[in-house]
């Protein structure tokens, strides 16, 4: 019964170069995106990265952290297209393993049961196989005699994940509409960090919600940091709706110019108060 609490920055300071990483959320909600902010504080780079992409993508991309991206699609929901992952794409700066969203989920829980692959029907008959050459069929030893993808298992080293509470041990809670792929993040990954809205009593987890919004369980989780608004700017409901205004200007602006305003501090609270000074500016 340990205490995992730790700042974003000492959650990634194990990290290394050449590291695969996973990013929870989807697209543009619930990101994990203070501990994206303090990955960029670091020199880490030649990264593997397994998302759901949404700007997490976008800023590791433009930033050239990125050697491989897997995943189902990078977007930024109310944005159809991530503009700075696309940029660092048409460049060529990085290599791209897509698939389909079921085939993606169920590599994760390949990893996350310790299995080499698991079978899926999705992709058959579509350009998946031929974009993705290195897939491979089995057939089932049954009757049936069914032809099937064998996904691989998406193991990381390491897991980003956002929740709306956590307490001190690991337990983690989601109270929006989804818990995406966050549990599964968790345990596909040999370490995983969960950063959160507001740490609690491990009793407050359910004084108030169900059992069966503790999506992340303690056994999984190596880190646990506390981060108001750490999913800014995509959002994290119920606390709050995704920042569209920023997300705007995020989506318009030459990367080394947002970089410079924005995340050229030395700590989450210089975003968050860089933030803060351009809305006010807007007003």
């Amino acid at each position: 019964m340990t205490d995992k609490t730790m700042t974003p920055d000492e959650a990634v300071s194990g990290f290394r170069s050449g590291m695969t990483i996973g990013i929870g959320g989807w697209g543009s909600r619930r990101k994990p995106m203070a501990l994206v902010r303090a990955l960029l504080r670091t020199e880490i780079t030649d990264l593997t990265v397994v998302s759901c992409g949404g700007p997490d993508i976008g800023l590791l991309a433009a930033a050239g952290r990125i050697r491989r991206l897997v995943t189902a699609f990078v977007t930024l929901d109310s944005i159809p297209l991530e503009p700075h992952f696309r940029a660092a794409r048409e460049r060529g700066d990085l290599a791209l393993t897509e698939i389909d969203e079921a085939m993606f989920m169920w590599g994760l829980h390949a990893a996350a049961n310790r299995l080499p692959f698991l079978p899926v029907r999705a992709g058959i008959g579509s350009d998946v196989m031929r974009v993705n050459p290195g897939l491979r069929t089995v057939t089932s030893p049954y009757e049936d005699g069914e032809e099937f993808v064998a996904v691989p298992a998406l193991r990381m080293d390491a897991a980003l994940v956002h929740l709306n509470r956590a307490d001190r041990l690991g337990n983690g809670q989601y109270l929006g509409p989804d818990p995406y792929f966050d549990d599964l993040f968790c345990e596909a990954a040999d370490a995983a960090y969960v950063s959160c809205e507001r740490l609690v009593e491990t009793a407050e987890l359910t004084k108030d919600a169900a059992p069966q919004t503790l999506l992340v369980k303690r056994h999984s989780v190596t880190g646990v940091v506390e981060t108001p608004n750490g999913a800014h700017f995509t959002s994290c409901a119920p606390e709050y709706g995704r920042d569209e205004t920023f997300q705007k200007l995020y989506a318009s602006t030459p990367w080394p110019e947002f970089a410079e305003r924005f995340l050229s501090g030395t700590t989450e609270r210089d975003y968050q108060c860089a933030v803060r000074t351009w809305h006010k500016e807007q007003q």
